[in-house]
């Protein structure tokens, strides 16, 4: 079911991919916030952390490959057009920005004015919180579709993928099926 949105959304929970194992993180929850600068992200991860493995924390920067490993995502499409945007978004404080001109297809850097990324996370007895903000100041058009993604990679390597939907077999979040709100100004 597709959520339009003006201003912003309570968190939402994401599903975890049909070919996924449970294992330590238990829930991800996700909510966008427009503004007039770009948006506000939040994601927030349920269970045990500790079973997690998470990137060191670095300075704040453009760097490719974080989906590799524990990263959460949003991916932005203008309403009726083919191009789209990929934010990743690692707890380490790196950032990556892509813009493709369709599925896959023209990959390159997207300019972003600047993009800030804060995380934290608690554990007591087995049970525990990450939660991850991010800021992305950069010209993203509306309407937009938009999905919030997460891949959470456990200790012993295995990943697991959450979305707010999934189109038919592999997970595959460049799938305009992932991208279930619609965000308006």
């Amino acid at each position: 079911m597709t959520q339009r949105i003006r201003d912003s959304i309570p968190m939402q929970p994401l599903m975890l991919h049909r070919t996924c194992d449970l294992g330590p993180i238990r829930s991800v929850i996700a909510s966008l916030s427009p503004n007039s600068n770009g948006c506000e992200a939040q994601f927030r991860l349920d269970g045990r952390i500790s079973g997690i493995r998470l990137p060191q924390p670095c300075a704040p920067q453009r760097k490719d490959n974080l989906w590799k490993r524990t990263c959460f995502e949003v991916f932005w499409q203008p309403v009726g057009a083919a191009e789209y945007i990929e934010f990743n978004l690692s707890p380490s404080g790196c950032w990556a920005a892509y813009a493709f001109d369709a599925h896959r297809e023209g990959m390159r850097d997207f300019a972003v004015d600047a993009i800030s990324v804060a995380c934290s996370h608690s554990e007591a007895d087995g049970q525990g919180a990450l939660l991850l903000k991010a800021n992305i100041a950069a010209d993203l058009p509306a309407p937009a579709q938009v999905a919030l993604n997460a891949i959470v990679e456990h200790k012993d390597g295995a990943l697991q993928y959450w979305a707010l939907a999934f189109a038919p077999g592999q997970p595959d979040f460049h799938s305009e099926a992932c991208r279930q709100m619609i965000v308006e100004r």
